[in-house]
C-alpha cells in the first residue's frame, strides 16, 4: 500500500497550483494541520515573517521552489499528529477544484457510479475498471480560469480517476475541455443534469470515457461519498 502522505502531497500541491490566492490557501492548510507559523517556518528554514507575508498577501506569487518546501515541511510535521489525513475535504473556494483525493486501494467505476447514484450514458462495458482517485470541479471556473499546466493539476497522481463537473449548462463544455486535453480521465460525471447534449455523449464514446450523470446529491455529499468510498474497502 502506498504512503498516504504521497497522495496528500499531490492534493495540497494541486490546490496551490490552481488557487487565485496561494497565500490564503497555504494558511488554510497550515491551520487545518494545527501548525503554528513559527513551527512551520523553522521546518522550512525561513523567517516566520516571510511565511506571514505570503499568507497575508504582502508578498505575491510564491515560486514553485517555495511551495514545494511548504508542502514537504507541512506534511513532515503532520506525520506526528495526522490531522490532515483525518480531516474531511472542504471546498477550495478560491479555485476550480472543489475536492480532490487519491485512493490507497483502487475502487471500481461501478462502485463510484452506485455511490453517486449515476445514470450511465456511455462506457457501461468499462464499469469494472479500477479508479485511483477523484476530482470534483466547479465547471465554470475550470473552463474560464484553468489553462495549460494548471488544468493538469485536476488529474492528481493518475488519470485513472473520476472527474465530476458541477454547475454545468448542457454538458458539452466539460467534454470539449477533456477532448482537447492530452490527459483524459477514465470516468466523467456531470452533476445536476439528467439530459446531456448529444455531442457530449458522442465525444465521451469516441474517447472511450465512461460518462455518467447524477442529480440527487449535493456537491458536499458527492465530495464526502467519494472520500469515504476508498476507506470502506470497496472495489
Amino acid at each position: 500500500m502506498s504512503d498516504p502522505y504521497d497522495q496528500l502531497l499531490i492534493t495540497i500541491a494541486g490546490e496551490l497550483a490552481v488557487s487565485q490566492q496561494p497565500g490564503r490557501t497555504m494558511k488554510m492548510w497550515r491551520e487545518r494541520a494545527g501548525v503554528g507559523q513559527a513551527e512551520l517556518a523553522r521546518e522550512m528554514k525561513i523567517s516566520p515573517s516571510v511565511l506571514s507575508d505570503y499568507e497575508n498577501g504582502r508578498r505575491h506569487s510564491p515560486g514553485a521552489g517555495f511551495l514545494r518546501r511548504f508542502v514537504l515541511s507541512l506534511t513532515n510535521i503532520d506525520r506526528k499528529e495526522g490531522r490532515l489525513l483525518r480531516s474531511k475535504p472542504e471546498p477550495t473556494r478560491e479555485g476550480a477544484i472543489l475536492y480532490i483525493g487519491e485512493y490507497a486501494d483502487p475502487v471500481s467505476a461501478r462502485s463510484v457510479s452506485e455511490a453517486l447514484r449515476c445514470r450511465i450514458l456511455t462506457g457501461e462495458d468499462q464499469l469494472d475498471r479500477s479508479l485511483f482517485g477523484f476530482t470534483v470541479l466547479d465547471s465554470l471556473r475550470t473552463i474560464y480560469s484553468l489553462s495549460g499546466a494548471q488544468f493538469y493539476a485536476i488529474y492528481g497522481s493518475s488519470t485513472e480517476r473520476v472527474v465530476v463537473f458541477t454547475k454545468v449548462g448542457l454538458g458539452r463544455s466539460p467534454m470539449v475541455a477533456v477532448r482537447v486535453s492530452q490527459l483524459k480521465p477514465r470516468m466523467v460525471v456531470i452533476h445536476g443534469l439528467s439530459q446531456l447534449d448529444p455531442l457530449a455523449v458522442e465525444l465521451a464514446s469516441r474517447e472511450r470515457i465512461i460518462l455518467a450523470a447524477t442529480t440527487s446529491l449535493s456537491e458536499a455529499e458527492i465530495g464526502e461519498r467519494l472520500r469515504t468510498l476508498g476507506s470502506t474497502g470497496s472495489s
